[in-house]
């Protein structure tokens, strides 16, 4: 049973190369967020196809690979029509891999170096003596590769790393061991996504009797079918008659004037490398960031953690303290400005002697009372809960991104809410303009009852000295020195009377304002140290799925 090659699908190279870029550009979106071991067939992929269509794109890589007694060698031998490759008894016999080149070397030389098969091993298959009998194959260089199933394992290792190097490859197999499981499963079933350049050739079909070569090769193609390679095309050859190589011949011609293996290889290569990388993208397009509810939630345990609650409540009592300071009797705000001030004691700016713009002050560390433990227990549930969200749509491979990018810089936090409170202008730098008014008003008022004071003692000094009595008006029938007196102590009892309910009105709504500012303040910090980099983690997602998805050519 034989079949033609197949080789018929045609791979653009500009096509391949946005394949390419386009994975290029996947892995510089997941790097860094997925684990390094998923993304090393894609990374040895962009670099090795880098390299492949850099050097010579006229000339085919083609090895021979198969078992210890299959005959390649002697295959590799019939093909060159030149006993190059060594062929024994002895095995394994084939210890390196060997390469003939049909046509000039000198195009093939880096190629050949970058494969890695060295110079002593490298024949040219180009003479004035065969004229055009070897010029169908001008291009072709093809490889004889060591054992796959060599009892020496570094024979095997050089058999895998020139199998992901090479353009085609041809599986050459004979009557005794072609069922066997190591090439079906190891080797065989892996290049199910590369049915275009693989070739099987059943050798060495001469030792089978006439009516048993059809059962075998339908056996064979049984095998193949069961390992994903169904079309692949079936040859059996004898590389001791020439013309039983005749349609392998034809079949390497073919694929050398086509010059699509190399295009080919690469591209089932991609097909291969997306479809492993697939489940780690999905199809899922992931919302933005978390949900405002969780956001909020977040923002409650930063501004609990920042101390935003006492630096608010030091507000308060700081404003009632300048205000009670500021519009008190003047004989006792020397007594109040004694009391320290609450926001002096949390080194926090509003204090007396502030600048009156933060921005313009050296901003220090602050000394709000560290948090509690459970404070520090609610910012980690809250940092959770937003990794939760942002990756509650993502594949697997994801959400643990998401949640390493939430507490990338969570050691960074404490500082940093530190320095927004204390940046925070908490609206304390000016003192309001009905604190002057009031006292003012003070001041007239207890001036009033020290005149009056002063009338008093004037006026019972000159008495005692026996001098004529100062003229005391009256207002009624009171004298005015006594009106004086008593008026403006009364007056600045009922001053201060009425402006203490004010004064703790105005305090409350200081520390609604203050409480405004620090949560904004803190909101900015949670925003930057915690969903900033949730929010890179989930773009690079959304650019790693839409370059994989450009990669698969969807």
């Amino acid at each position: 049973m034989r079949e033609a090659f197949r080789g018929d699908r045609r791979v653009d190279p500009d096509v391949l190369l946005a394949r390419l870029d386009a994975l290029r550009r996947f892995l510089a979106a997941a790097d860094g967020h997925l684990p390094d071991a998923s993304l090393v067939a894609a990374h040895t992929l962009v670099e090795r196809a880098g390299t492949r269509l850099a050097l010579s794109r006229d000339h085919t890589v083609v090895a021979l690979a198969g078992a210890t007694g299959s005959g390649k060698s002697s295959l590799f031998n019939a093909l060159a029509r030149l006993t190059l490759s060594p062929v024994g008894v002895r095995r394994p016999t084939t210890g390196v891999a060997h390469a003939c080149v049909w046509g000039p070397p000198e195009g093939a030389t880096r190629l050949l170096d970058w494969v890695g098969v060295l110079p002593r091993h490298r024949f040219v298959r180009e003479s004035a003596l065969d004229g055009d009998d070897e010029s169908a194959l001008r291009g072709l260089v093809l490889l004889d590769l060591p054992d796959f199933d060599s009892v020496q394992r570094a024979h095997r290792l050089e058999v895998d790393r020139l199998l992901g190097l090479v353009d085609q490859v041809v599986w050459v197999v004979d009557p005794q061991k072609y069922a066997d499981r190591v090439i079906h499963t190891s080797y065989l079933r892996e290049f199910h996504r590369h049915r275009d350049v693989t070739l099987v050739v059943l050798n060495q079909a001469d030792r089978l009797p006439p009516a048993e070569l059809p059962r075998v090769l339908a056996d064979l193609r049984r095998l193949l079918d069961d390992d994903g390679l169904a079309g692949v095309p079936l040859l059996a050859t004898t590389a001791t008659d020439p013309d039983q190589t005749v349609e392998l011949r034809a079949a390497l011609e073919r694929t050398v004037a086509e010059r699509q293996a190399a295009l080919r290889r690469l591209s089932g290569d991609v097909d291969t490398v997306v479809t492993d990388l697939d489940e780690l993208v999905g199809s899922a397009r992931p919302a933005g960031g978390p949900d405002d509810a969780t956001v909020a939630e977040l923002n409650r345990a930063l501004a609990g953690t920042a101390g935003v609650p006492a630096v608010t409540e030091a507000v308060q009592q700081a404003y009632r303290h300048r205000a009670v300071a500021s519009t008190g009797w003047p004989l006792v705000r020397g007594w109040r400005r004694l009391r320290p001030d609450p926001l002096r004691r949390l080194h926090l700016p509003g204090a007396p002697g502030d600048a009156a713009d933060p921005a313009e002050s050296l901003v220090a560390a602050t000394s709000v009372p560290d948090p509690t433990a459970a404070q520090r227990s609610a910012l980690g549930l809250a940092i959770r809960a937003v990794a939760d969200r942002a990756a509650a749509d993502l594949p697997a491979a994801w959400p643990g991104a998401v949640t390493t990018a939430a507490r990338s810089r969570l050691a960074d936090l404490p500082d940093a809410l530190d320095r927004a409170v204390a940046g925070t202008d908490l609206g304390l730098g000016r003192r309001p303009v009905w604190w002057r008014v009031v006292g003012a008003v003070q001041w007239l008022v207890t001036l009033a009852a020290l005149a009056g004071l002063g009338w008093l003692v004037l006026g019972y000094a000159l008495r005692a000295l026996g001098l004529p009595e100062l003229d005391n008006p009256t207002v009624g029938e009171a004298p005015l020195p006594t009106v004086l007196l008593l008026g403006g102590l009364l007056a600045g009892l009922v001053v201060a009377a009425l402006t203490r309910p004010v004064v703790r009105w105005a305090a409350r709504r200081a520390r609604a304002r203050a409480e405004q500012r620090l949560t904004v303040a803190v909101a900015a910090v949670g925003d930057e140290y915690v969903l900033a980099p949730v929010r890179v983690v989930l773009a690079s997602y959304a650019e790693a799925r839409d370059a994989l998805r450009e990669a698969a050519g969807r």
